[in-house]
């Protein structure tokens, strides 16, 4: 798939769902779950293990229905791991040129993590489609609003702390999209096997978003 168009998907649907510390099977059925929702785009961050397992196994059973990114990629190894197993699309929690370079080196979409103004133009200037914002559970929608103000060249996406209450208003703020981890796919559902669930809460962070547009 082209940049532009994992980009797009992005945008369209404007949500990130982010699987952290998932078992291969508990994946496969909450992707499934997703995508029934309407969700297109998954992370599955690099801390998880077996990563590279999980990106390759969605892929081979939703091929066509999402696109697959890895995030918590942290060194230029990890990196071309990821893309190497299919991901479309690199997350970092932090500015990382190397890394940058690996992942622009194999054609992918990366988006580096960022915090403060400075790092939010750092991360652009080392190549980012993306800037991930994190973590803004302590400062709330307003502050992509305010980073907007000087950097409205910049695509931003906000992660940490994200949920249903509030999605709609960072979207509202500005951002291409929101990435939503444990307040989406949550532990205690996980636990559960309750995947109707999940569904469900996915449906309405896609209502809230849609409504804020």
């Amino acid at each position: 798939m082209k940049n532009t168009e994992v980009i797009e998907l992005i945008k369209n649907t404007g949500i990130v769902a982010i699987m952290r510390g998932i078992e291969e099977e508990e994946a496969l059925h909450t992707v499934e779950a997703l995508c029934n929702a309407g969700v297109k785009a998954v992370e599955v961050t690099f801390n998880t293990r077996g990563a590279d397992k999980i990106i390759l196994s969605l892929l081979d059973r939703f091929k066509g229905d999402i696109i697959v990114g890895a995030g918590t990629v942290t060194n230029p190894a990890a990196a071309a791991k990821a893309v190497e197993c299919g991901a479309e699309f690199v997350l970092a929690p932090n500015v990382d040129a190397e890394v940058a370079e690996v992942v622009k080196s194999y054609g992918k979409v990366m988006v580096p993590g960022a915090f403060t103004p400075t790092e939010v133009l750092k991360c652009h200037n080392i190549g980012a489609d993306i800037v991930k914002i994190f973590p803004v559970s302590a400062v709330g929608p307003k502050y992509i609003k305010d980073l907007r103000g000087p950097y409205d060249n910049i695509e931003m996406m906000p992660v940490g702390g994200v949920d249903v209450s509030n999605a709609g208003e960072y979207i509202k703020a500005g951002s291409i999209a929101v990435g939503a981890g444990g307040s989406l796919i949550r532990k205690d559902l996980l636990a559960k096997g309750n995947y109707k669930a999940i569904e469900e809460l996915a449906e309405k962070f896609i209502y809230e978003i849609n409504s804020a547009r």
